[in-house]
């Protein structure tokens, strides 16, 4: 079986994040990019099949500029077996995502799509379901436990009400939850392997799949700064600081 992963690029969720002062965007010169921490859980799954035996080739797919390699080798030094990069300067949105997905899908006829459940920039949390949706398979998101048996999945998968458990044929989507698992840490050796791995390069156009905006953001603003904390000296100074908010 053959295992698709999306394997994001984002800003470093350890960068506090500046908002451009034209308000149109974020600012990202000069700031540190990592792969999304979710998509670090759904390729450490994937490569967790595959040492069991139950996947052969792990595939990690990447949408964005020309400089992603880098970030391609990351996921290759981790331990995945090839690498797919879809070249384009436009940001990307999670429809246009999955549609892109899906015509890779179509190609490499994979058993398994892991995604992570968002990506830190957008916190969308749509790419797979929509994907799911246009390939006509089985989805399960959320995934905290993941096991794979006679040509089905079983998922428990975090809901507000508790845990759900799940069981789908595949081929299908499965998106990953913080704790599915913890990703390996890259070896220095496997960094040097990485580089021998294979990134196969397609541009967008050849895909056909218009890359056009389907949401619009008008204006990016920074939170409210936090309020200064207020000291009480016992509960009914509190009770009556908060009935001056109009909190109670």
């Amino acid at each position: 079986m053959k295992i698709l992963v999306g394997y994001k690029r984002v800003v470093d969720y350890n960068v506090r994040i500046q908002v451009k002062p034209d308000g149109s965007g974020v600012v990202t010169d000069g700031v540190k990019l990592a792969p999304n921490p979710f998509d670090e859980i759904a390729l450490e799954e994937a490569l967790r099949l595959r040492d069991q035996g139950l996947a052969n080739e792990v595939v990690i797919v990447a949408i964005g500029p020309a400089d992603m390699p880098p970030h391609l080798r990351n996921g290759l030094a981790m331990g995945a077996d090839r690498a797919i990069h879809v070249v384009t300067d436009q940001a990307i949105q999670p429809l246009t995502a999955a549609r892109i997905l899906l015509q890779l899908v179509e190609k490499e006829q994979p058993g398994l799509v892991i995604l992570g459940k968002q990506a830190i920039d957008d916190d969308s949390n749509q790419t797979g379901q929509m994907l799911a949706a246009l390939w006509d398979r089985p989805q399960a998101t959320f995934a905290s436990q993941f096991s794979i048996a006679d040509g089905k999945a079983t998922v428990v998968r975090e809901v507000d009400a508790g845990l759900e458990t799940l069981e789908i044929d595949l081929p299908a989507v499965l998106t990953t939850d913080l704790r599915l698992n913890e990703p390996r840490f890259i070896k220095l050796p496997n960094i040097m392997k990485a580089k021998s791995k294979p990134i196969d390069t397609i541009e967008l156009s050849s895909l056909g799949v218009e890359p056009g905006d389907h949401l619009q953001a008008i204006r990016y603003h920074p939170p409210q700064p936090r309020q200064k904390g207020v000291m009480v000296k016992d509960v009914a100074e509190l009770v009556e600081a908060l009935k001056a908010k109009g909190l109670l």
